[in-house]
């Protein structure tokens, strides 16, 4: 594709948008568009708090003024910005409600968004994680709704599911294959031009759409159930007094072993798209066993960590009831500001309803963000704080829990968990 042949909205600016974004505003006139206008003073101001997109980056990119014909990214929260489009590119996000019931509000919202300023001969192309049928029988009703357009005669759409991973500096967007798809032969070629134009990684033309939607939810749905497998083993070998950490490195050295690890699932993905796929199936007369099993396994690990954390604390003879516990870590993974569904929580939950006082360290999240998404309190720097702990769990493999330093918060004779497996087994009581 020429760069003057497009000018591409992207809607939502957050993990999945923005990288995108930058990438072809290296390369094509863009508009990002966020509901958030803190986000867009933000990025205006080249910086960005999910730490996904470096300052320099957005140096190079972000232009202050709306130009039809330069290339480079234009934020803005203003409809009007982005009249001018023929390219709408979703990529909000699709979470769970507290029945982890699939919530397509977000996608609805961005979709009424699209539909307003849609014209003819337009292309609306969806990143978000759905279930298979999503978009053609939920959004695309919406556009044709607002817009007044016919689909496949007056605009066109397209899915190519995002494959960000947060917190990774390698696997970055221009270096993974992508996958891509359209509503009609020659509008499934033009979103895969579009793509290939930017993915070094190269693309994966599917035949349609639904296989597209398909393809996205079981490579999660996949990797939740993998998990899921060795968290049921971890729990079978901490009751045969078996180091599964162990298990799993001997069992590795086999040239086809799948190199999965126990823990918490959480996130925007793992922990979330199952559901969609589970729905979808039940919707048409199928009960999923295997997927709902994983799900209802990985859910229930945070529990089981502070039940373990329990255990040994009595068994060590240290008071339970008003106890002392340093929780490190509660975003969703190391290194990776991202609280977004984290199953640290469950863990505090748990370990709050044995009247245990807990207190979370983590040098990354932002305490703002966890107090507004769960009401919880957190600290950013530990050298302050006064505490002698009876137990430490560390939840997260940040880099900074690594050296240890911690453990002069602890009591002598305090319990240390490890639920990502990344202490020395020497020190701790007990790892995942």
């Amino acid at each position: 594709m020429e760069n003057s042949s497009g000018r591409i909205a992207i809607i939502g600016l957050g993990y999945v948008g923005l990288p995108l974004a930058v990438e072809f505003a290296k390369h094509y006139p863009v508009t990002g568009f966020d509901i958030n206008s803190g986000r867009i003073h933000e990025l205006q101001s080249c910086r960005d708090h999910t730490l996904e997109v470096a300052s320099e980056q957005l140096k190079g990119v972000i232009c202050m003024e709306l130009k039809k014909d330069h290339v480079g990214l234009y934020c803005s929260n203003h409809l009007d910005s982005m009249m001018d489009c023929n390219y709408f590119i979703v990529t909000v996000p699709t979470p769970v409600d507290r029945y982890n019931n699939p919530d397509l509000t977000p996608l609805y919202k961005a979709s009424e968004t699209v539909g307003k300023v849609l014209k003819k001969g337009d292309i609306v192309i969806y990143e978000s994680t759905v279930y298979p049928g999503a978009t053609e029988e939920e959004c695309v009703p919406v556009l044709e709704k607002i817009s007044g357009l016919k689909y496949n005669v007056d605009f066109f759409c397209g899915y190519s599911p995002e494959r960000i991973n947060p917190g990774d500096k390698n696997h970055t967007v221009t270096k993974i294959k992508k996958v891509t798809s359209g509503s009609n032969p020659e509008t499934a070629e033009k979103v895969d031009a579009l793509y290939r134009s930017i993915i070094v990684a190269g693309t994966h033309k599917a035949s349609s759409i639904k296989v597209a939607e398909a393809a996205k939810v079981i490579e999660n749905a996949q990797r939740d159930i993998n998990i899921a497998f060795v968290n049921e083993l971890s729990k079978i070998f901490n009751r045969l007094n078996i180091d599964t950490q162990e298990v799993l490195e001997a069992s590795a050295t086999k040239w086809n072993f799948l190199p999965f690890k126990p823990g918490l699932v959480g996130g925007h993905c793992i922990g979330v798209d199952p559901y969609y796929l589970a729905q979808k199936a039940q919707s048409v007369g199928y009960h999923p066993e295997i997927i709902l099993a994983g799900r209802r396994l990985n859910d229930g690990m945070g529990a089981y960590v502070a039940n373990e954390v329990v255990k040994l604390m009595l068994k060590k003879n240290l008071p339970v009831i008003e106890a002392k516990v340093l929780l490190m870590g509660i975003t969703f993974k190391e290194n990776c500001p991202d609280v977004r569904n984290t199953k640290v929580v469950d863990i505090i939950h748990e370990l709050t309803s044995y009247d245990i006082s807990v207190t979370i360290y983590d040098p990354w999240a932002d305490a703002a963000a966890v107090a507004h998404e769960y009401g919880l309190d957190i600290i950013n720097d530990l050298s302050a704080d006064k505490n002698e702990y009876e137990a430490a769990i560390v939840a997260v493999a940040h880099t900074e829990f690594l050296d240890c330093l911690w453990r002069a918060k602890l009591k002598p004779n305090a319990v240390i968990y490890d639920v990502k497996g990344c202490l020395d087994k020497n020190i701790v009581d007990a790892r995942l």
